[in-house]
């Protein structure tokens, strides 16, 4: 229940999906929580929904492809809770699905403004909060597909690639700093992203049984299977981790 006590964390991307699961799970290990997304709503509920339970987090309208935008809400998040200890860089969009020959330029900006540039901004404008803080853990949300390759979404698929890199050349860049930045590469998650990405079959339900079938273990993931690696991430238990990528992912990428 107390895995990061005193943490203040910061999630992008955190209204839905494994964003909204990392929120919860790193307020309910004792961490104030700064919601950043540009779901309104959303955000305002989960903001509602923590503090229910007694944990401590608020939600910021932050558009990660702009970086004005990050660096004003990043100062008044440290503003308001007092520190910055966690940056989970989550938000994230899948794109185009579409061979490279047909992908238009506007098409391929729109992943990396917010898939790449959007960590980018994130990690540069978290590094001070944290040195003043003595130290912190950068968490990157990658993919299995920043591993390995697949005939689909190009986009995605070469920002997932790019964050991993990014991660390890951060892990370097700051580890005299006691900043720690680590890679988290998920196989298929249950979230609404995914739930979409499968429904472009036009059969939900076969389209969930065929990328069951693609992890030995059966099945796709839940939302927590990513959350609790976040966690971890953050916690003190991982103290000597940098550079990693921890893949969680029902063993897709073992084969």
């Amino acid at each position: 229940m107390n895995r990061l006590a005193g943490k203040v964390a910061i999630v992008t991307g955190g209204a839905l999906g494994l964003g909204r699961a990392s929120v919860l799970r790193m307020a309910g290990e004792g961490a104030r929580v700064a919601i950043l997304d540009v779901l309104d709503a959303e955000g305002a509920a989960l903001e509602m929904e923590v503090r229910a339970t007694g944990a401590q987090a608020r939600y910021w309208h932050c558009d990660v492809a702009r970086e004005a935008e990050i660096a004003l809400v990043f100062a008044e998040v440290v503003a308001h809770f007092g520190r910055l200890d966690i940056l989970v860089n989550n938000a994230g969009v899948s794109g185009a699905d579409k061979p490279t020959h047909e992908i238009t330029e506007a098409e391929w900006d729109f992943v990396q403004s917010i898939n790449v540039k959007g960590v980018f901004f994130g990690t540069k404008h978290a590094i001070a909060y944290l040195r003043a803080a003595g130290g912190g853990s950068i968490i990157n949300l990658s993919s299995i597909y920043g591993l390995v390759g697949a005939p689909d979404v190009p986009p995605y698929h070469a920002s997932k690639g790019a964050v991993r890199l990014m991660t390890k050349t951060d892990a370097l860049c700051y580890a005299p700093d006691r900043i720690r930045a680590n890679s988290i590469h998920p196989g298929f998650i249950w979230t609404p992203m995914v739930e979409k990405f499968l429904g472009k079959s036009g059969d939900a339900a076969l389209a969930r049984k065929a990328a069951d079938a693609l992890h030995p273990l059966g099945h796709i993931g839940e939302a927590d299977d990513i959350a609790w690696g976040a966690v971890y991430l953050a916690s003190d238990e991982a103290k000597f981790v940098t550079g990693a990528e921890l893949v969680i992912d029902g063993g897709y990428t073992a084969r």
